[in-house]
């Protein structure tokens, strides 16, 4: 199968998946059929499987999370896998040591595949040279977030069966998303158009080459849209004034409920979350019939099911394992 290359000479490494970067059509598309098998086991009255008995997933996380981590773990427990836990606000970081130290007694207990979720983009490429264990990017920085780009490709999937000839919107604080650089590999990968709307202050610096159109104000692209996907303003990451304020930047960019009312009726609505009420969308807009941010919740743990069982129960590589693998132009 074309998705998994193993991209190392040594094949007693780990395999990963660090990126939609080095990921074709093919790559995406094999991955989001196998979803269709985990996300009907979901339904089922036990949903679990044995296909990774015996096996350890460590959910190695530097950042908070709410969805990725659950997600990552309830999949694991449905593959019948073992999970630990890392937690740094009570780990032996706050006591001087290492990333890599860390990392490496978390394999002597036994784990056969980390989930690395770190602040700094690339940690988690820079793991996978640590260890000969699998890795998957659970986000590092500004850099990339693979997994939330798969469950949302498989939700809109879900819905309109084909990404093909779709025009999405990405809106919001692009420059700091890791989900909308993924995202926009993923998407136009698998046939969608994609328009980034965001005052100029949040685009990314270098955003020459990326396969995107890039517009500064939602109103009057919301009726041509057959979907929209509202970011976070990440305040964590923000150091400098890049909007006048929440007010006016909601003013401009919020998906209210006037604002959905202008979208077609088959458009959807999506969110990676956690969701700002009343700055990017509004409780209205967010319980809408035409959102689906729910579904992404759910879908995410079909996703990383599948992701899991390729990199552990098939020995599967996926996608690149090099750093510099991004959207083009991001540097």
């Amino acid at each position: 199968m074309s998705a998994v290359i193993d991209r190392r000479a040594d094949n007693d490494r780990g395999r990963h998946l660090l990126g939609i970067g080095g990921m074709d059509r093919s790559d995406l598309e094999e991955i989001l059929d196998l979803t269709d098998t985990f996300a009907e086991i979901g339904r089922r009255p036990i949903p679990k499987v044995p296909a990774l008995r015996g096996r350890t997933v460590a959910t190695v996380f530097f950042e908070g999370s709410t969805r990725t981590r659950m997600s990552f773990e309830v999949a694991a427990r449905r593959l019948s896998a073992d999970t630990v836990a890392f937690n740094a606000g009570t780990s032996s970081l706050s006591k001087g040591e290492s990333i890599r130290d860390t990392v490496e007694v978390i394999a002597a207990y036994g784990a056969d595949l980390l989930v690395v979720r770190h602040s700094m983009a690339g940690t988690a490429h820079r793991v996978a040279g640590w260890t000969d264990l699998s890795v998957v990017n659970a986000g590092d920085g500004c850099h990339e977030h693979p997994t939330q780009a798969l469950l949302d490709c498989y939700t809109l999937r879900e819905r309109r069966g084909s990404l093909d000839g779709m025009r999405i919107a990405i809106i919001g604080d692009v420059r700091h998303s890791r989900v909308a650089r993924s995202n926009v590999l993923a998407f136009t990968a698998l046939g969608a158009e994609v328009v980034l709307v965001a005052p100029a202050t949040l685009l990314p610096p270098a955003i020459e080459g990326w396969p995107v159109t890039v517009v500064h104000e939602l109103d009057p692209i919301l009726g041509d849209l057959d979907a929209v996907y509202l970011l976070r303003i990440q305040g964590e990451r923000i150091t400098e004034g890049l909007i006048p304020s929440l007010r006016e930047y909601a003013s401009d960019f919020c998906l209210t409920a006037g604002r959905v009312a202008r979208m077609r009726s088959d458009a959807l609505v999506l969110h990676p979350g956690p969701t700002n009420r009343g700055v990017e969308i509004s409780a209205e807009a967010a319980t809408d019939q035409r959102s689906v941010i729910l579904d992404q919740v759910v879908n995410g743990v079909s996703v990383r099911m599948a992701v899991l069982f390729l990199l552990l129960g098939s020995g599967r590589q996926l996608g690149a394992v090099d750093a510099g693998d991004s959207v083009e132009g991001d540097r």
